[in-house]
């Protein structure tokens, strides 16, 4: 709506704004740096940053194998689900064990949203989804259903979502609303 500058410029804000609040908000001061660390590698070059310039390199490429592919969107997508799930073990003075299991959980659940995407892509349509359908085939992107077809992509999300949800077994009761997300990151129309 406002151009292409103020797009990349928001988001530049946005991402300096996180560390400012991870910086001022979270104690004690170790956590915070800790913290701090992990959104500075999720959002970077090895991470977010890094997965989008790759996204766009391959572009019109085929990639040979899901190995490939998910490389990049676990960079992507994947990145910041996952630091976001590290960050709240951390604030919450989580054990290393739990902070690992909900690092599992992201990745899984990046993937298993970024697969859904893809899908709905293909499937969707426009009044759902609020944005254009067929893009990604029109830009000669490599997504899940051009890889593994429609079929045996919905099934790698569904086996991602179970593992993340496996993943989540210490918590008990308490992963009530992590389990609802990721069940909606699967059946979601849009």
């Amino acid at each position: 709506m406002f151009g292409e500058a103020l797009a990349i410029l928001a988001g530049d804000g946005l991402l300096t704004l996180a560390f400012e609040v991870v910086a001022r908000e979270v104690q004690p001061p170790e956590v915070a740096a800790w913290c701090c660390l992990d959104l500075a590698q999720a959002s970077g070059y090895a991470g977010m940053v890094g997965g989008q310039v790759a996204d766009l390199e391959a572009e019109g490429k085929v990639l040979g194998t899901i190995e490939e592919l998910e490389a990049i969107h676990r960079r992507k997508t994947g990145a910041l689900l996952e630091c976001s799930l590290s960050l709240g073990a951390r604030i919450a003075r989580g054990t290393e064990e739990q902070r690992l299991a909900l690092t599992h959980f992201g990745r899984c659940l990046g993937l298993a949203f970024q697969i859904t995407d893809d899908l709905l892509d293909v499937r969707g349509t426009q009044g759902a989804t609020g944005k254009a359908v067929g893009k990604d085939a029109a830009r000669g992107k490599q997504t899940y259903p051009s890889l593994l077809g429609i079929e045996a992509s919905q099934m790698r999300a569904e086996l991602l979502i179970a593992q993340a949800l496996e993943s989540l077994g210490m918590f008990g009761e308490r992963a009530r609303p992590l389990e609802t997300l990721a069940r909606f990151v699967l059946d979601r129309d849009h």
